[in-house]
């Protein structure tokens, strides 16, 4: 059993918050509206508050209404005054902090508000759901016998202003309470060092003697990690480190592409997943169930939710829902009203609804990253739904992947280009290439329809990439470790072009 104390602290808190999400739970269009409600009012004196006169918005219709939809390149003005250190813009506390997120690749940085109200009442309020909703599913849990293993990223001072910007990782670390750096590894001094090589080796020092009992961190970065820590101790099994090492909480990126490594590393049917999907932005959802990677919609952290069809989404039918009008197994990009002092916001991301009573989802994608150049559709969930039944016949593994269309050119065919690097190559490329094309049609009747007898799409063309391609690709943009992700679909070639470059 836990620590009698902490046990005892976890199963009081434990009690109390699950009336508050019950109540959500019961109650989620009600409570979603009493949140906005609650947004307007505290921002009503704000610059953006008295320019669409929040005071008098009183239905959500009239916030529909009267406050535009809005991408980062629309707030990019009123933030990079409250980084310059102005106040009562978008928020009425002043903002010290601001996450840092380039997305996958962008060059350009944003870099997003985080107000005293999102550290508290969303981000942490998250973490502290996330091990209470793992506490009571697993109450012989023994996490508290030990650390955690944290992933996070490093911190920049904007040193002109006095504000602070970095990983949004870095950001919760460096807020922490004291004592919660004692149930942590590796120490903070470790965990927001800048040099991600430099940071892999300190870390691998300071953890492998310590008794680690859970992990959290982005799936490609933590398999980067645990793979060094094997490499150093010589042990391909981490139980034979971490024997009390009992679950690993993940987000990020998809999952599915590192499932296979994970349970090499990790070979326990009792080792607990659970996934969680949170942003710069905010903390969205949660894992509520051992036995489902379906995520619980928080409905009260502090955020707004709308969402676009993305059968409409970037058409002039374009239409933005409420909650209680989404659909089971509909595709929907999310746009949020955070109290941060981000209104009606694109956060890029799309949705699918697995359940609506209570609403569940899985993330499926960017809305940015997909391929769409002939009328196909792909998106991030179909590909990985097709690379795993491509792989788990081959016998492969795959470290990481991107993919971009071939556009027509007289009367060639258009095609999808891949590059994909292998931990453990297929022994016949040829039919590898073959099982993909065929599973992609059966996960996606758009791309099956254009593949029809070459109707539109000849077969992919899938080139083998080198060992380390996509971490060099990274090393070479200065984007290592934290929170950096490779784009998995491009309706562009720019990243393809790149990577097949250096793959030469």
């Amino acid at each position: 059993m836990p620590i009698p104390i902490v046990n005892s602290i976890a199963s009081w808190f434990l009690k109390k918050r699950f009336h508050q999400i019950d109540l959500f739970l019961k109650y989620p269009v009600e409570v979603q509206e009493e949140l906005l409600h609650s947004l307007l009012d505290k921002a009503k004196n704000t610059e953006i508050g008295r320019a669409y006169n929040f005071s008098s918005i009183n239905t959500y219709r009239e916030f529909a209404d009267r406050i535009p939809v809005t991408t980062y390149e629309d707030n990019e003005a009123r933030i990079e005054r409250a980084r310059r250190g102005e106040t009562n813009i978008f928020w009425p506390k002043p903002i010290k902090w601001f996450a840092k997120s380039s997305g996958t690749t962008n060059s350009k940085s944003k870099f997003i508000p985080v107000s005293d109200e999102s550290l508290e009442n969303c981000h942490y309020a998250a973490s502290k759901d996330l091990l209470c909703m793992y506490l009571n599913n697993n109450p012989d849990s023994q996490l508290f016998l030990g650390k955690g293993l944290r992933l996070g990223g490093s911190k920049e001072l904007y040193k002109d202003n006095g504000t602070v910007y970095g990983d949004l990782s870095a950001i919760l670390i460096d807020n922490m309470p004291f004592w919660a750096e004692f149930s942590s590894t590796p120490s903070n001094e470790v965990s927001l060092m800048g040099d991600w090589e430099t940071k892999l080796d300190a870390i691998v020092s300071q953890t492998i003697n310590e008794k680690v009992t859970s992990l959290a961190g982005v799936p490609s970065w933590m398999l980067v990690l645990l793979n060094a820590v094997a490499e150093k101790t010589g042990k391909e099994n981490l139980f034979e480190i971490w024997p009390s090492l009992e679950v690993y909480f993940h987000g990020g990126v998809s999952f599915e592409p590192y499932v296979d490594q994970y349970k090499k590393l990790l070979p326990r049917d009792t080792f607990r997943y659970y996934e969680i999907y949170n942003a710069s932005e905010g903390f969205f959802a949660i894992q509520d169930q051992n036995s489902s990677n379906e995520l619980l919609l928080m409905l009260d952290y502090g955020i707004f939710y709308e969402f676009i069809p993305m059968d409409s989404y970037g058409t002039p039918e374009e239409k933005v829902i409420p909650l209680c009008e989404v659909e089971k197994d509909q595709n929907y990009a999310i746009i949020i009203t955070t109290n941060a002092g981000l209104w009606r916001y694109k956060i890029g991301d799309t949705v699918r609804f697995t359940s609506i009573n209570p609403y569940r989802i899985k993330v499926t994608g960017r809305t940015k990253h997909h391929i769409n150049a002939f009328g196909e559709e792909l998106i991030i969930e179909n590909a990985e739904a097709a690379l795993r039944k491509a792989t788990n016949l081959t016998q492969t593994e795959i470290v990481d992947y991107t993919a971009a269309p071939i556009f027509m050119e007289g009367k060639e065919k258009g095609a999808h280009e891949w590059i994909i690097e292998f931990k453990t190559p297929p022994e016949d490329f040829e039919f590898f290439s073959q099982l993909l094309d065929k599973a992609l049609q059966e996960v996606n009747s758009d791309y099956e329809a254009k593949r029809n007898n070459n109707t539109t799409l000849r077969a992919p063309t899938i080139h083998c990439g080198r060992e380390r391609l996509f971490y060099d690709w990274l090393k070479e943009k200065n984007k290592l470790g934290g929170q950096h992700k490779v784009p998995r679909l491009s309706n562009s070639r720019g990243y393809i072009e790149e990577l097949l470059s250096l793959n030469r």
